[in-house]
């Protein structure tokens, strides 16, 4: 991995992170058209943008984690679901879905179809307005979908927000609560993948963790605000269209690379 394979993963995974479009499936198409060897520094620098990504969450929402102890109940609730099935199934996901470019387009695809056929038959306005509305029921639904974001390309972000939608819950909030829902979700892959790295990792190197950790913390950072002033004015149908766009022209052009 050279600077710029550094600085583009960086800047697609503080973008993608926060949209409803998959990181994952990003990242790994993009390693997969740029031919950019899966060593382990590959994993370890995934960590530090993870990190970043956390960092961006917590530098915006802070006040909550640290002043409102219902809502970080509530997050904690719906990251059990996740907690649990990740554990078990995590040398799967990582054998068997993260080293095929096609289930990432399959993902993009059906999960671009369902944003769109939510929006079009969901109440245009939730009811359940505000973070300490949604209960610790609705809570585990939202992080029982997040289950489903750890099939690469799927987004757990758009899995949580389509769970919310459907129950009722406005955009703002489930966004919001989503937003929540990534710190914890990602300080367990961050143990996880950090308890399996093995990477003897050079001066050179740190300092590419380091330029990946600061500019993922701050292009998500970016994204963040992005999406909350988004959602005041537009649905997600945009994101849906990308989506099946996107895994349309993905699969295109690795029939073309495969063949």
């Amino acid at each position: 991995m050279d600077i710029f394979h550094a600085i583009l993963l960086s800047v697609l995974a503080g973008v993608t992170e926060f949209l409803p479009v998959s990181s994952t499936g990003h990242m790994i198409i993009a390693s997969q058209f740029l031919q950019i060897p899966q060593t382990d520094f590959l994993k370890t620098f995934g960590i530090a943008i993870q990190l970043g990504c956390v960092a961006a969450v917590v530098g915006s929402y802070w006040r909550t984690f640290l002043l409102d102890w219902e809502i970080d109940a509530k997050v904690m609730v719906a990251f059990v679901p996740t907690a649990i099935l990740g554990f078990l199934f995590y040398n799967i996901i990582d054998k068997k879905f993260l080293e095929n470019p096609w289930v990432v387009v399959w993902s993009w695809f059906i999960g671009g179809a369902a944003i769109i056929l939510v929006e079009r038959f969901s109440p245009t306005k939730g009811n359940i307005n505000g973070l300490k509305k949604i209960s610790y029921t609705q809570a585990m639904v939202i992080g029982a979908c997040q289950v489903l974001g750890l099939i690469p390309g799927v987004s757990r972000l758009a899995a949580t927000i389509l769970g919310g939608l459907v129950l009722g819950v406005e955009r703002k909030t489930i966004v919001e609560f989503s937003f929540l829902l990534t710190v914890p979700t990602l300080l367990a892959s961050v143990v996880i993948d950090t308890i399996k790295a093995d990477a003897d990792i050079s001066n050179d190197q740190w300092m590419l963790l380091l330029l990946g950790f600061l500019i993922t913390f701050v292009v998500a950072w970016g994204t963040i605000k992005f999406l909350l002033n988004y959602i005041k004015r537009h649905h997600f149908t945009a994101f849906g269209l990308y989506r099946v766009i996107i895994a349309l022209i993905t699969g295109f052009f690795l029939n073309l690379l495969l063949s």
